[in-house]
């Protein structure tokens, strides 16, 4: 259940952002409180420390180790991303002169993001650019695409979603 004060806390950093009063009504993506529980996975590509929920971390754990035994490496890139970081992310991108309304069709809005939920993960593979379209010709997205729902793992971002985000072959949720 979404809180007031955690509902009161977004919508200040959408006002902080720019990001028009009219997308929460608009958007098809769910607004998402962020877990009261996460747990530690691994460093992620860059050696960041990630975290996830218990129930995601088991499954990612069992997924990288089947994928191994086929010989494939899933790489984290990111998992969990409080509302903070992610209203950042946005800062970051319109400092650079980016508008508001591009940065939302890569990253959404903070409360938007699955990345809230510590259920979310970007994964990549050492063959491609990371977070880039390539990664959906890469022997780790076929993979993923035929046994990822095994660990209840589904793509969320496939080509012409109804969320309006770019295609993320890389993105991935636990959703069981």
């Amino acid at each position: 259940m979404i809180t007031r004060q955690y509902h009161d806390r977004v919508f200040a950093l959408h006002d902080a952002l720019g990001i028009p009063a009219s997308y929460r009504d608009t958007t098809p993506l769910a607004l998402y409180e962020e877990p009261e529980e996460l747990v530690q996975t691994e460093l992620d590509f860059y050696g960041r420390e990630q975290r996830l929920t218990p129930s995601a971390a088991l499954a990612w754990k069992a997924m990288c180790s089947k994928a191994a035994l086929a010989g494939i490496e899933l790489v984290m890139i990111s998992a969990f991303r409080g509302i903070d970081y992610q209203a950042q992310l946005i800062k970051r991108k319109l400092e650079r002169g980016q508008n508001i309304e591009d940065i939302l069709c890569v990253n959404a809005a903070p409360g938007y993001s699955e990345h809230h939920t510590g259920r979310a993960i970007d994964i990549a593979s050492l063959d491609c650019p990371k977070l880039e379209e390539e990664f959906e010709c890469t022997a780790a997205f076929a993979w993923l695409q035929a046994n990822a729902a095994q660990f209840g793992f589904s793509m969320s971002f496939g080509r012409d979603n109804p969320c309006g985000i770019i295609y993320e072959p890389w993105h991935w949720c636990y959703t069981a």
